[in-house]
């Protein structure tokens, strides 16, 4: 059956084309297994909760915009109702009864891994003309708002600038007590009595309240302002559209934008554990998260009942924290073809689980073409990163494009470009690198303080334990191309490392007998060849083959012509006759903490044969993620 809901509609009515629903809910309360909703165009200002799940990929539910039609969510509501109060300073009073029973002026930002430490910040915002505001902490700065350009990146400890100095100068302030709250907000040359002035209220835009609801999908709408709190592994994290730890969701064609926290959520739900290392004090993070996996493990964390989502074609900008998070139900997904950009920029809070996509747990997920800018970090892959590929993604001017923390593989991370100045932070072991263009410095450290979970392959069940001891990593057929002034570009931090299992093997056993000591004196093997290194890129000093032009700068550089996407640069006769292998399973050593090789979530053997671009490779190509560089100038249109 197919339900239709419009804004000429009663929630009396039959939902049919004729005599749609009015609201979208009306909708959800009634589709079943196998329905479709339909939504015409408009502004739907609800917080759309669906009730009932799909019984399989064959009989999901449906949402969807009607074609053709703009149908936008919103976790807002307009407010006219303002009151000048000096200068250039409004401000409006609303009943608490208002905001129902989630007053996000009320909701502080707050939870496991969030650092910011001076000022306290609220899931609310006020929005003019779409633009959103700062939060200040006091009446005063809103006389004189503070116009800001730079702020501190706490994990980098580097000042970064914000993401529109204008509009440090757009600042609000909140004052709740038992009965009203009252908003008071500089607007600088504008009268928000007579323009577009909107409010965040609700929580999330699409969002099931129980978990379980299976087998949804969600197509085709735009979804903005929604009032998300702080999104650690070890609480619940709700997105502005998420899937409450459900399976089988597809999530595609949407527009996605000025969530205060999370966008999309393929979390974690609050059962196993919520913000005990905030609340209780008395345990490190990392033990309760060490304890979440092991609790979602006795509630049914599985493939059968948790995860195998579907998140493609979104474009998903302007959130404060990431643009999708997952912690254990992102599991066994697919991610592709989203534009992800403007993620953490204006840094009015700060943490450890920020990134354009941050998982955790992301067992046997597929990350592919997407296009991740503009960033605080592009992507970041924590905890149990095993069976997971990241493929044919395009990152660049990000603070940081990619890191993998505290992971023992497999995991591969093929035909990617990674074009921002800091490329790479490797904080794990088991990594396959093959085909990258590199152009930023690469970190590489141990993690001898906390130990992380390993699994049986191509399932939630845990093998074992370990901690990263460096290395166990592949670096083959890479581009890196260095540049002036910048260190720590090419694979020479892995110069102590051994270069085979039987080398790594020989060598522990020659210590004095003992146990676990033997084992992180001894550095692990890399396997290390047929790289290409410019522009003062320094290669691996035990790597038999390779090209390596130090003063040499091939001036990699992405452009944007409209909505397409190109590499240019300029490569060295030399070039075409360096050629890389195609890498299997079969090429590739097993992981040595895991004991397990690469290859498809199916068990099948991994072949990657097909570059940036889809198109199938020769035996013998060209390194790097584009089969078709070449000497010369290249032009390529990669997205």
């Amino acid at each position: 059956m197919e339900y239709h809901v419009a804004k000429t509609g009663s929630d009396w009515g039959k939902g049919t084309q004729t005599d749609p629903f009015f609201t979208i809910n009306k909708a959800a309360s009634l589709a079943s297994a196998g329905d479709t909703i339909t939504v015409h165009e408009g502004t739907y200002r609800e917080w759309v909760r669906p009730a009932f799940a799909g019984l399989s990929d064959k009989r999901r539910i449906v949402y969807q915009a009607a074609k053709e039609e703009k149908v936008i969510i919103k976790g807002s509501e307009v407010i006219k109702d303002w009151t000048l109060v000096e200068g250039t300073v409004w401000k409006t009073e609303l009943q608490n009864a208002f905001f129902k029973e989630y007053n996000p002026y009320e909701q502080e930002i707050f939870g496991d891994w969030l650092v910011t430490i001076k000022e306290t910040k609220h899931c609310g915002d006020i929005y003019l003309n779409g633009m959103s505001f700062y939060e200040v902490t006091s009446y005063d700065q809103l006389i004189c708002p503070t116009e800001k350009t730079m702020v501190m990146d706490l994990w980098i400890h580097e000042e970064v600038p914000v993401h529109n100095p204008r509009q440090t100068a757009f600042v609000w302030f909140a004052e709740v007590n038992e009965e009203t709250t009252v908003l008071y907000a500089n607007f600088q040359e504008f009268d928000p009595t007579k323009e577009l002035v909107e409010i965040n209220v609700r929580r999330s835009c699409f969002y099931p309240v129980q978990t379980g609801i299976d087998y949804i999908t969600v197509r085709g709408f735009e979804m903005a302002h929604a009032a998300t709190p702080w999104a650690p592994p070890t609480a619940d994290q709700p997105g502005l559209l998420g899937v409450n730890w459900s399976k089988g969701w597809i999530i595609e064609n949407n527009i996605i934008h000025d969530s205060k926290c999370s966008a999309i959520s393929l979390g974690k739900e609050i059962s196993t554990g919520h913000n005990y290392r905030s609340v209780r004090k008395d345990k490190p993070g990392y033990l309760y998260q060490l304890e979440a996996v092991f609790s979602a493990e006795r509630s049914g964390w599985s493939k059968e009942k948790i995860g195998s989502h579907t998140v493609r074609y979104n474009t998903i900008y302007d959130c404060g924290q990431n643009g999708i998070v997952g912690h254990l139900g992102c599991v066994f997904s697919e991610i592709h073809h989203n534009h992800i950009y403007n993620i953490a920029l204006k840094r009015e809070f700060w943490g450890y689980e920020i990134a354009g996509i941050k998982f955790h747990a992301a067992l046997d997920t597929y990350i592919h073409h997407n296009r991740i800018h503009d960033c605080s970090l592009g992507l970041w892959s924590d905890w149990e990163t095993q069976g997971t590929r990241f493929s044919r993604n395009v990152f660049y001017r990000n603070v940081r494009d990619f890191f993998v923390e505290v992971s023992h593989g497999p995991y591969i991370v093929d035909h990617n470009i990674f074009a921002s100045e800091y490329s790479l932070d490797n904080m794990s072991q088991g990594g396959a690198y093959i085909n990258n263009l590199i152009c930023g410095k690469m970190n590489q450290h141990k993690i001898l303080d906390r130990s992380t979970q390993y699994h049986l392959p191509h399932s939630t069940k845990v093998k074992g334990f370990s901690f990263i001891y460096g290395g166990d990593d592949r670096f083959l057929n890479n581009i890196f191309a260095g540049k002036e002034g910048l260190e720590g570009v090419g694979t020479s931090n892995f110069d102590a490392y051994t270069t085979s299992l039987e080398e790594y093997i020989e060598s522990v056993n020659k210590l004095i007998p003992c146990d676990s000591e033997k084992f992180i004196d001894v550095e692990q093997p890399v396997y290390i060849n047929r790289n290409v290194y410019f522009n003062g890129a320094k290669a691996f000093c035990k790597e038999k083959d390779n090209l390596v032009l130090d003063s040499f700068d091939p001036c990699f550089l992405i452009v944007e012509e409209g909505d397409e996407v190109f590499l240019t640069c300029n490569l060295p006769e030399s070039f075409d006759s360096f050629k890389g292998t195609i890498q299997t399973t079969t090429s590739l050593p097993r992981v040595r903490i895991a004991d397990a090789d690469f290859e498809n979530p199916d068990g099948s053997p991994v072949l990657l044969d097909m570059d940036l671009c889809d198109i199938k490779k020769e035996a013998l190509s060209a390194p790097g993620p584009l089969s078709s560089l070449k000497k010369g100038a290249n032009k390529i249109k990669i997205m």
